[in-house]
């Protein structure tokens, strides 16, 4: 009786999944607005943050940039976070967040990156992918890298150097960060740091971790994100924090793997107790996670 009831079960999720379900866009939870509303903004957040680590209204800038994928352009809106005129001489960090929302959603982990080193304050830019907040366009594998690129290329057109470029991939924000590293000649600035939190091997184990049926990868999904791989051709400092309790991205299966392939001059690892998938900074303490970001960067290695 109970394999007459699964396969009643299962015939219909086959032609359902066949017909609809596609990792490819399911990846992307994204989220439009017409205003970014930030302090403001009062829809679910993954955190708050005291009000000490608030940034100055004239820190926050408001940009835009406009994104080339082989003649398929779109407009980006990003915030820099810091005095645009310094870039030219201030560390900044570039934070490619996750696959949820926009950059609303991001605003408690800009302010605590922005954070990192006291009163001077490291610049960081933050992104809103194509499809995501105000940007234009649709949500891609090869558009999230192209979007990463223009952002770099800003970067490099204001004046920052490879010697002062960190770039930190939040969840499916590992992507581009960790590609941008591994394929240096491919991109306008080649970060001296590299930081992911909550990583994923590869969407091949996003698909095992996420199905209970014993289907090739290709039937889910045309994703070739590979961090696992990408990883080994990093040759810049890494760090990586995970949740030992992430649900979402098993730590074992994803994290680990990423962290043991890299075969780089410096890695360290910040396995957090009690932390899921989205509360990293929270339960290390957020203090503790901008010393332990600030050391990182600023330490010989």
């Amino acid at each position: 009786m109970k394999r007459i009831y699964y396969f009643l079960f299962i015939i219909p999720l086959l032609f359902t999944m066949e017909s609809c379900l596609n990792l490819d866009s399911m990846l992307y939870d994204n989220t439009t607005t017409d205003e970014y509303l930030l302090d403001n903004y009062d829809g679910y957040l993954q955190f708050r943050i005291p009000d000490e680590y608030k940034i100055p209204t004239e820190k926050i800038n408001l940009i835009t940039f406009v994104s080339d994928n082989n003649g398929n352009k779109a407009t980006i809106y990003a915030i820099y976070v810091g005095d645009i005129s310094k870039i030219s001489t201030d560390t900044v960090i570039l934070y490619c967040h996750g696959n949820a929302n926009n950059m609303d959603y991001y605003w408690p982990r800009t302010k605590l990156l922005a954070n990192v080193g006291g009163k001077n304050h490291y610049g960081v830019l933050i992104f809103d992918y194509r499809g995501y907040g105000k940007s234009e366009g649709i949500p891609s594998e090869d558009n999230l890298y192209a979007d990463t690129k223009a952002a770099l290329q800003w970067l490099k057109s204001n004046g920052l150097t490879n010697d002062r470029l960190v770039v930190y991939g939040y969840s499916m924000g590992t992507a581009p960060a960790t590609e941008i590293c591994a394929n240096p000649d491919d991109y306008p600035l080649t970060p001296s740091w590299l930081i992911l939190e909550s990583p994923f091997a590869s969407s091949d184990v996003m698909v095992q971790n996420a199905s209970v049926l014993n289907l090739p990868h290709s039937f889910f999904t045309n994703l070739k994100i590979d961090n696992a791989e990408k990883i080994k051709y990093v040759s810049v400092p890494f760090m990586w924090l995970h949740g030992v309790n992430d649900d979402f991205l098993n730590m074992e299966t994803n994290g680990e793997v990423v962290f043991k392939n890299y075969k780089g001059p410096y890695k360290e690892a910040h396995r957090i107790k009690g932390a899921t998938h989205s509360d990293v900074p929270k339960v290390m303490g957020f203090q503790n996670y901008i010393n332990a970001v600030y050391k990182f960067i600023s330490q010989p290695h």
